[in-house]
């Protein structure tokens, strides 16, 4: 890479920052906002809500990083366009297929931020951040939401919620015979994970069909033996879009071994990457701009440009992610069309730019 090509990868990738740093400041304040009602709660303070914003910036960023890259990108190659250095540039031979690959450069270099963000930084911390809160705010904590119903052999267990990273608020257990006959139901107050497969099951009451009987158990401990984890419970509990990658693939794995219906978890896990791949086009799509209409035009025309067409992009990936939950419809096919058709907009004017 030459000292031209370094120049213009630089100057996108200034834009960039620019812009993601006034939408982080922004993220920040409307994070922090929004946690106004939580403080007060326990040891919840102002200082700890806005510890939690600044935890949440990294995932965030991963979810504004295709717009920023947009706008960016236009504020930053427009900035050329309107100091005449793109013409300068195109009077020395660099061609459109040129200039498209220079631009791809600065975008694969944004794809790899948003791996760092969206696969290793951003859900790490927004964890923590959760946790933290949680701690502060009550004596008993349920990270789990509403919890999540997971299949183990004959066995059907539904977890309400994790207190800790190998203790969970409350287990259900139905176990059903191969017949796919219900046995019995049981309910514990508190299930702990243990060593080798086990779960000390605290309070565990059971119901057990026999004929046209049902034999009670009172409350007692019980030992359970399963090869589900805690681990993979903690993923299970947890909402698709803050997993990352490979805790979607397990989940994925584990939901098909067990012929359980895995659609949400496969449409994030193809989303995720389409929506980093669709980083890079985003950057190629300020070319044809710059080198059309808004060639002469201000940084306000350019980010507002920008920022229509990355919103439109945002809401568009919204509506499929509703449609693929409502409608029995392909995931992965759901998952890439937003960046499919990106694509296929920015190729078919770059191929028309002059």
């Amino acid at each position: 890479m030459n000292i031209l090509d370094r120049y213009i990868v630089r100057s996108i990738l200034s834009g960039v920052l620019m812009v993601l740093a006034a939408l982080l400041v922004l993220g920040v304040l409307v994070i922090f906002i929004d946690q106004q009602d939580d403080i007060g709660s326990g040891g919840y303070t102002t200082l700890g809500a806005l510890w939690f914003a600044l935890l949440n910036l990294p995932i965030f960023g991963f979810d504004l990083l295709p717009i920023a890259a947009l706008i960016g990108s236009l504020v930053g190659l427009g900035a050329l366009a309107r100091s005449s250095e793109i013409t300068v540039i195109r009077a020395t031979g660099v061609s459109i297929a040129h200039l498209a690959g220079i631009c791809l450069l600065a975008g694969l270099v944004l794809m790899g931020v948003t791996v760092l963000l969206g696969e290793f930084l951003g859900p790490a911390l927004q964890q923590t951040a959760r946790e933290q809160k949680a701690f502060s705010r009550f004596n008993s904590v349920s990270f789990g939401g509403s919890g999540a119903w997971v299949r183990d052999g004959d066995l059907i267990l539904h977890v309400a919620g994790q207190s800790s990273e190998s203790q969970f608020g409350g287990m259900q257990i139905f176990e059903l015979s191969p017949q796919h006959r219900l046995l019995s139901l049981g309910q514990a107050q508190h299930a702990i994970a243990g060593a080798k497969g086990t779960w000390l099951l605290g309070n565990y009451s059971e119901s057990r069909f026999i004929g046209d009987t049902v034999r009670q158990s009172p409350p007692a401990p019980r030992v359970l033996k399963s090869n589900v984890t805690a681990s993979f419970l903690g993923l299970a509990v947890e909402n698709p879009d803050q997993l990352t990658n490979r805790a979607l693939w397990h989940l994925i794995s584990y939901y098909r071994t067990n012929h359980l219906a895995a659609r949400e978890y496969v449409f994030a896990f193809w989303s995720r990457i389409a929506r980093t791949v669709a980083v890079a086009f985003c950057v190629l799509l300020a070319i044809p701009f710059v080198l059309g209409s808004l060639r002469a035009s201000g940084t306000g025309t350019r980010m507002l440009m920008g920022l229509v067409l990355g919103i439109g992009f945002f809401l568009l990936q919204k509506l499929i992610e509703s449609g693929t939950v409502v409608f029995n419809l392909n995931p992965i096919v759901l998952a890439w069309l937003p960046t499919a058709l990106l694509a296929l907009v920015t190729v078919t004017l770059i191929a028309r730019a002059r």
